[in-house]
């Protein structure tokens, strides 16, 4: 993809957080709260840092997008049909028998989409692989990965970032979308996870603290961590339900639609 200015990044956010809501309204389910946190990151990745190619999704040497939370597809969806790849037909469809936009992110059914999520917890481990493949391959693809912050609670994601370092794989990026919500309660509340960088620090990541808001620290974070030796974690803090105000920091959104007053407020809001 052609770099573009932060102007041009965070007009697409824009547009990818309307259809996030729209799509979860129209579906009357799914998840918005992580969905709207994360979207940033997708947009600086797809329309910014990624080696990826939209007339050619399939191109062998792309680099490798796994949404480990694959509950947040709404964010995928949007970022897809931002670069050209599916349409607003498609996510019309979304949560619906038979549409290419499934709940969960799924590589059989929608072009783009490298890595079929369910059980949180797998997509550092699908990553780690994935990076190994391009090293034995000889190919300067760059595996990115991004987990929820409540999902690395999960005890397989810390066997991965062991054997990342292990393997010394500077191939692998893992962004952490550290929005302090998981789908029962805050994060602190359920388990606290505590200092995030300092546990991958501790397993031999390079560690980079961002503002998950903040295009120019985002991109400049995503293309600082193709630079160091060795895996790098991203500790990208956000707010659930970013850009919509009664999503905000709600845990109620994490996997909830609005009515329709929500629903006109969210499109008001987000104009």
């Amino acid at each position: 993809m052609q770099s573009q200015s932060v102007e041009e990044l965070n007009a697409s956010a824009s547009k990818c957080r309307k259809r996030i809501v729209d799509m979860v309204y129209k579906a009357k389910s799914g998840h918005p709260g992580g969905s709207l946190s994360c979207i940033d990151i997708l947009v600086a990745l797809y329309k910014g840092v990624m080696r990826f190619d939209s007339n050619n999704p399939s191109w062998d040497d792309r680099d490798r997008f796994i949404m480990s939370k694959g509950h947040a597809s709404p964010a995928v969806y949007s970022i897809l049909r931002e670069v050209g790849i599916l349409q607003d037909s498609d996510l019309n469809g979304f949560r619906s028998l038979g549409s290419v936009c499934q709940g969960h992110v799924d590589r059989k059914w929608t072009e783009g989409v490298d890595f079929s999520a369910g059980s949180l917890g797998m997509g550092l481990s699908f990553g780690l692989g994935s990076a190994l493949a391009a090293r034995l391959d000889g190919s300067k693809r760059h595996t990115w990965v991004l987990l929820g912050d409540g999902e690395i609670q999960e005890g397989q994601i810390w066997e991965a970032a062991m054997a990342a370092s292990h393997l010394e794989v500077s191939n692998l990026t893992a962004i952490i979308d550290k929005n302090r919500i998981q789908n029962d309660n805050f994060v602190d509340d359920q388990m606290r996870v505590g200092d995030i960088g300092s546990k991958f620090k501790s397993f031999g990541w390079n560690v980079i603290n961002i503002n998950g808001h903040d295009m120019h620290e985002i991109v400049s974070a995503l293309k600082d961590s193709k630079t160091g030796n060795g895996p790098t974690a991203i500790i990208a803090s956000t707010v659930k339900g970013k850009g919509v105000s009664y999503m905000e920091n709600n845990p109620a959104f994490h996997g909830a639609a609005p009515n329709d007053e929500q629903y006109a407020l969210a499109m008001e809001e987000l104009s």
